[in-house]
């Protein structure tokens, strides 16, 4: 049986700003740049999402299925407007954000995928702890989870959020317990628990049985379950835009995870040598990101794969 891959997250279009210039305008959402770049590099991938019944969601729907991303799961609603983000990039490529979300009342008005223990379901961001969303998005989760599917979760959490965490950090941590793999960025778990290693990670959530994988930026990616602790070098490249880092490495992680075989039944035997070799794909994924100014990776990028 096929792996399938269902990623439930927010779609927006992103308007990327290079100092007063706009330099492009594109289909986002960290969800989103999962699913294309998994869609590229033909993966049977299926967004789990919700958008408007206007000019900016069909645009975004086209680019979906030019890219081919399942879109059975998306609702298209038409009492709102599909949400923008203003992207604006730094001297580093890094951005901060401006948000317009004109959502309305009934979301995320989706029925819940067939899943099976062969599939892979990816969720996280601001989305999988908006309380507007969050009793569907929970619902999706828990089935994937009782079918046996690897369920791999990226906080993703922003400082602009921080002065709700008190109200948040619950849901966070339940989503953890949820998961199998947790992806989090060095600055996600300062934010959210105030420790800067990935050992005081394990320790403010108490799970010594997942598989947490932390990211520093252009630094190192560290991977730790119970007693394996490993480290790996990030490669130096010339930046262009971070938007979609993360989310590439979410990506090729799971395209490394279902080359391998991976499923939840043999993730605790995985060896150290295939584990460095899932992690280098996202590593790859997100190099490649980095590089261009799109949130996914490039064609170019595939077709090297492919070689």
């Amino acid at each position: 049986m096929e792996k399938k891959v269902y990623a439930i997250g927010e779609t927006l279009l992103d308007i990327i700003f290079e100092g007063h210039q706009v330099k492009a305008a594109k289909p986002g959402g960290s969800m989103l740049n999962s699913a294309v770049s998994l869609g590229r590099a033909g993966i049977d991938v299926s967004l789990i999402t919700e958008f408007g019944h206007d000019q900016t969601g069909k645009l975004i729907l086209e680019f979906l299925e030019r890219n081919h991303i399942q879109t059975h799961f998306i609702h298209l609603y038409k009492n709102g407007k599909t949400p923008l983000a203003m992207a604006f990039l730094n001297e580093k490529g890094d951005a901060s954000y401006d948000f317009y979300k004109p959502y309305p009342e009934e979301r995320l008005q989706v029925k819940i995928p067939d899943f099976t223990h062969n599939d892979i379901l990816l969720f996280g961001s601001f989305y999988s702890i908006d309380l507007k969303v969050r009793e569907k998005l929970l619902e999706i989760v828990k089935a994937a989870h009782h079918a046996g599917s690897i369920i791999v979760y990226d906080p993703n959490f922003r400082k602009p959020h921080a002065h709700e965490l008190e109200k948040l950090r619950p849901f966070i941590i339940e989503n953890m317990k949820l998961a199998h793999i947790i992806r989090a960025s060095h600055d996600d778990v300062k934010i959210i628990f105030d420790e800067d290693t990935i050992q005081g990670f394990q320790n403010a959530i108490q799970a010594h049985n997942k598989f947490l994988i932390m990211t520093s930026s252009s630094e190192k990616v560290e991977m730790l379950n119970n007693d394996l602790h490993v480290v790996y070098p990030v490669k130096k490249i010339k930046v262009v835009s971070t938007i979609g880092a993360g989310d590439n490495f979410n990506a090729g992680l799971i395209y490394g995870l279902i080359r391998n075989g991976v499923t939840v039944s043999n993730l605790n035997k995985i060896p150290t040598e295939k584990w460095k070799e899932i992690i280098s794909l996202g590593m790859s994924f997100s190099a490649d990101v980095c590089m261009g100014m799109e949130n996914y990776i490039s064609e170019d990028f595939v077709k090297r794969m492919e070689r």
